[in-house]
């Protein structure tokens, strides 16, 4: 493997897991006090569009790291929508 691709699948993991400590402490606390809703309603539909790209050019890893980080977001996300 190339090291452009290590770097890129490094960085996929990185920026999917630094979702992580947020949606742990947004589900534990149900506070999203600080969060901004339209921000996350924007980075949900990206990553939706995202995910849909990278099956579409059978990329693993940009359609592995977007579904992870979906997976950490919606939670924040349906939170935040909940209880304002």
């Amino acid at each position: 493997m190339e090291w452009a691709s290590w770097i890129g699948y490094l960085a996929a993991c990185l920026t999917t897991l630094s979702f992580l400590p947020q949606a742990i402490k947004v589900i534990a606390t149900r506070n999203t006090q600080g969060i901004s809703g339209l921000m996350y309603v924007m980075f949900v539909c990206g990553l939706v569009m995202w995910l849909v790209y990278g099956v579409m050019i059978e990329d693993m890893a940009v359609s592995m790291a977007n579904f992870l980080t979906l997976v950490f977001a919606m939670p924040i996300l349906i939170i935040k929508l909940r209880r304002g």
